[in-house]
């Protein structure tokens, strides 16, 4: 067994969760002479999932989707992640996170236990906007050209929602459970993410059962 993932438990989690909550409330108050935003969790902490790696000292993440109103285009993609990133650095530092990161994809914090040079949890924070055609965009950064842009999400999986709906109405999903933490522990692929081991297990399970679209 290449790992030794578990399930976060829920009060654990929602502690965490309404902490990043909160602080969310005051980054949106940050930025209110810039934009207001939206914000919702993703994947994982969406589906009460969250999962961590016993062997590793990484802890367990959270994923939030956060959409930026500013229709008229006043801000480009580098000044509105520009303006979030020093916003979230004025806030969570004073909750013992460490300096708001800036990746390819996502602006990501981490709580980190120093003594034992270990990360007890973090999040990943995706810019993103909705478009009008089923599409969604996210501000992509460019490292090795240093620049920013609006790129299209990968195309979604098919029929997720709604495979995910029939294996709950058929009382499959704590199946579903026990078989997505064996993909994880067994996946030895560094490039095979979660969403797509979850995705894989989903149609597992609808093949298995006979799920009919």
């Amino acid at each position: 067994m290449q790992h030794d993932f578990r399930y976060v438990s829920n009060n654990e989690a929602k502690d965490v969760k309404k902490e990043l909550i909160e602080i969310i409330h005051q980054v949106q108050d940050a930025v209110r002479d810039h934009f207001t935003f939206n914000y919702w969790f993703i994947g994982s902490s969406d589906r009460n999932m969250i999962t961590y790696d016993a062997k590793s000292n990484i802890g367990f993440d959270f994923d939030i989707n956060i959409q930026v109103n500013d229709d008229e285009e006043d801000y480009s993609p580098e000044e509105i992640k520009r303006i979030l990133r020093l916003a979230f650095d004025s806030v969570v530092l004073r909750y013992g996170y460490d300096h708001c990161e800036d990746s390819t994809r996502v602006l990501t914090i981490k709580f980190k236990d120093r003594a034992h040079s270990s990360i007890l949890h973090s999040c990943d924070f995706a810019i993103v906007y909705n478009c009008g055609n089923g599409r969604q965009q996210y501000i992509h950064f460019n490292k090795k050209q240093i620049q920013y842009s609006w790129e299209y999400q990968p195309k979604g999986y098919q029929l997720l929602p709604q495979k995910i709906e029939w294996i709950k109405a058929n009382g499959l999903w704590g199946t579903l459970r026990d078989l997505y933490i064996e993909k994880k522990n067994y996946n030895d692929n560094p490039d095979k993410h979660s969403r797509a081991i979850f995705a894989e297990t989903v149609a597992e399970i609808c093949q298995k059962y006979g799920y009919h679209n």
